[in-house]
Order: C-alpha cells, then structure tokens, then sequence
C-alpha cells in the first residue's frame, strides 16, 4: 500500500514538473506587466490629446526614432522643443500625442526603457486644459 501512495506523489511531483513551462509563456509580458501597476489609470486623461511627456532623450533623437520607439502604437504627433539660443540643439525632453487612451496607457509602460544610450522617461503630460476637473495627484 505504502508503494502505490509513493507512485501518487511521484505522479503529483510529474504535475508540478510540467507546470513551469506553461508559466514560461506567460513570462515575455511579466516585466512589463510588474511596472503596469504604477501607472494610475485615473491620471490618464478623459478626452484628447493623449500626450505622454518623454524626458532624458538623448540629444541627437528625431521625430523619426522616436515614432520608431513607439512602432505599433497610434501616435499622431511628435514635439521636440529646441534651445532658443542654439536652435539645433534639443532640450532633451518633449512630448508624443496619441490618438487613443490605450497606446498613451502602452506608451508608459515603456518608461525606463532605452532610446539610443538612455533610459527615457515617459509620464503623463501636464494637461493644461484639465481645469480642475479631477484632483491632480501629484504636485
């Protein structure tokens, strides 16, 4: 009796073996999806513009690789403001706009991530028309 209560654990351990790689399909999104809970879906705005705020940009970044950064995504408009004294030379910050809620929600799981030899920041832009209308969280 005691041997065929040994093969039923054995035959649980099999389980539990096989179980990992199913959670191994799951693990591509995990270390987005950890970051994803830091992103209070109450800042996002409730109407356009859709605008995240990019900051830490590397100082040779063009509209275009920016909208490679966020391929896949709809973004409607890019905004690199320039030194006004040296027009060539970017602030290092500036702003994407979105054409829905859910690629400017997308686009913020991708702060942290590197654009050329920087780690980017990516944020909710200030939204100067929000006249009051929720309680800003921060500030």
């Amino acid at each position: 009796f005691l041997s065929s209560v040994s093969t039923t654990w054995h035959s649980n351990d099999d389980d539990v073996y096989r179980a990992p790689p199913i959670d191994r399909s799951i693990l591509p999104t995990a270390p987005r999806a950890a970051r994803e809970p830091n992103i209070d879906r109450s800042r996002l705005p409730k109407s356009p513009p859709y605008t995240a705020f990019l900051g830490n940009l590397p100082y040779d970044v063009t509209e275009e690789s920016i909208k490679d950064f966020f391929r896949g995504l709809n973004i409607s408009a890019v905004r690199l403001p320039r030194e006004p004294t040296n027009p060539e030379r970017l602030k290092g910050f500036g702003y994407a706009e979105f054409e829905d809620i859910d690629s400017l929600f997308q686009a913020l799981s991708l702060n942290e991530e590197s654009l050329g030899n920087r780690r980017i920041r990516v944020d909710v832009a200030d939204q100067a028309q929000d006249k009051g209308e929720r309680p800003l969280a921060w500030g």
